[in-house]
């Protein structure tokens, strides 16, 4: 049975629908459209609107490209027309009243990604009682370029615009304020890192869950190289003006032919945040461990395996593996600990698992050992039988959400799937965002970790020796 529920915000009214004991409202404007004299800008307040505002259908998706090659065959995406592009979505239980509230962040290397994807549905958690909240923000040119005139890091701003929507709102649907968690997985989780090193976003945030997210941020002039190639590749200055004065489809084409020919070993600059005195004072990787936010944090066992397909791996030679040593500043002592560590693997799953640590295992350990005390930690150990994936970047996510007949899910973990094991993890989510314990105890001094696996355990952190030789 369906029904049509309706609410009032400081904006105006929405409506939006209901199922089995859900309220569903979709594509809630947090901040004004970022296109025309908002574009390059940092978010503004939403117009306030006059009679019923209809919330059934996702609104429009970040301007973006779609996953190309290999990675493109297992991730997918969804594109939806129009300008209104910072809303926010959200599930809640009917009837709720102070209920702990989720909000979730998509990643998709700051570039690519969307609330819309059935993935990322929130009934599952408003169910176990929670108001679920997923935003879209601005992408890749859009979002994180390095401009002269212009704010830096526009899409960390859309997310603490929405954090703020949130806080403010969230009664509205039944959600208690003071118990917001924010959650993001990949870029997503860097999005939630770069929310909890801002003092102003960080205060709204009760607890924090982290899904192999980067949690460094860079100086502007290294952070703003995909910026200026792209400008020269335009022959454009990289300032707000001339970037503004370019449609997003010609710098979606110019990023495409930017990263064309891109490999494992090298290609053109990825987007990352800069470090700015307005929007990001210093690197949440700095942050995270001085502060008291409760946090859930954690890794899959073979992240590299989603971005290098299996004959890009075959591809790494002895003499590249070295040359990416060198570029990375890896030490070689290093690179002979992970030798003896994998004494099966080939070079190329070498470098993958060098790669695999010096982004996500080696910061996020660092951080955990910083607050031991504050900090429950997980490894996805999972091995997916498709494409020889294993336990790769992104693979959780279905046992997280519990939509293991989802497409998503289905292209990178196939049909048969654990449901005991999404069972678990959904669980474990729902209790830390519910009283702050996913059912195994904090890192500590002996390094609790709990890996997920067809049969979990907690046990001390699995680490290669050479992970604390890493840069970074």
């Amino acid at each position: 049975m369906t029904s049509s529920p309706q609410t009032t915000l400081s904006s105006g009214i929405v409506r939006g629908s209901a199922e089995e004991g859900v309220d569903r409202y979709l594509a809630i404007p947090y901040a004004a459209p970022p296109f025309g004299e908002n574009r390059f800008r940092a978010p503004r307040p939403v117009p306030a609107w006059e009679g019923i505002r209809e919330a059934t259908q996702f609104g429009p998706t970040a301007p973006q490209l779609p996953y190309a090659g290999a990675i493109g065959e297992l991730l997918g995406s969804v594109h939806i027309d129009g300008e209104d592009i910072l809303t926010a979505n959200v599930w809640a239980p009917s009837g709720a009243s102070a209920a702990p509230v989720l909000l979730w962040i998509h990643g998709g290397a700051l570039e690519r990604g969307t609330a819309a994807l059935p993935l990322y549905d929130g009934t599952v958690f408003a169910k176990a009682g929670i108001v679920f909240v997923s935003i879209n923000y601005r992408l890749g040119s859009e979002g994180f370029s390095v401009l002269e005139g212009a704010p830096r890091n526009l899409g960390l701003r859309d997310a603490a615009a929405a954090l703020e929507w949130v806080h403010r709102e969230i009664s509205a649907f039944g959600g208690d304020p003071a118990q917001i968690t924010a959650m993001g997985e990949s870029a997503g989780g860097a999005i939630v890192a770069g929310l909890l090193a801002r003092d102003e976003s960080r205060e709204l945030i009760h607890r924090a869950i982290i899904e192999s997210g980067p949690l460094a941020a860079q100086p502007a002039k290294k952070a703003g190289r995909v910026t200026a190639q792209l400008a020269k590749r335009l022959g454009v200055r990289a300032d707000r003006d001339s970037f503004a004065a370019l449609s997003p489809d010609q710098l979606l084409e110019a990023r495409r032919a930017q990263s064309a020919g891109s490999s494992p070993l090298g290609g053109a600059p990825g987007f990352q945040f800069a470090i700015d005195p307005d929007s990001l004072p210093r690197s949440p990787h700095e942050v995270l461990g001085e502060i008291d936010t409760p946090l859930l944090i954690g890794s899959n066992t073979d992240e590299y395996r989603l971005w290098f397909p299996p004959e890009a791996l075959a591809g790494i030679s002895e003499l590249k593996l070295q040359a990416a040593r060198v570029l990375s500043r890896i030490p070689r002592r290093a690179v002979r600990e992970y030798r003896s560590a994998f004494p099966g693997a080939s070079t190329g799953e070498v470098f993958g698992q060098l790669v695999t640590d010096m982004m996500l295992r080696g910061p996020l350990s660092r951080v955990a050992a910083a607050r031991p005390e504050r900090t429950h930690v997980y490894e996805f150990a999972w091995p997916s039988p498709v494409r020889d994936l294993r336990a790769a970047h992104a693979l959780e996510l279905g046992f997280v959400f519990d939509r293991l007949t989802d497409d998503e899910t289905v292209r990178l973990a196939g049909r048969d799937a654990p449901q005991t094991l999404a069972d678990e993890m959904n669980t474990a989510w729902v209790g830390f965002v519910t009283n702050g314990d996913p059912g195994w105890p904090v890192y500590g001094s002996d390094r609790q970790t709990r890996i997920f696996d067809t049969t979990s355990a907690t046990l001390p952190q699995r680490r290669t020796a050479g992970m604390d030789l890493l840069p970074g």
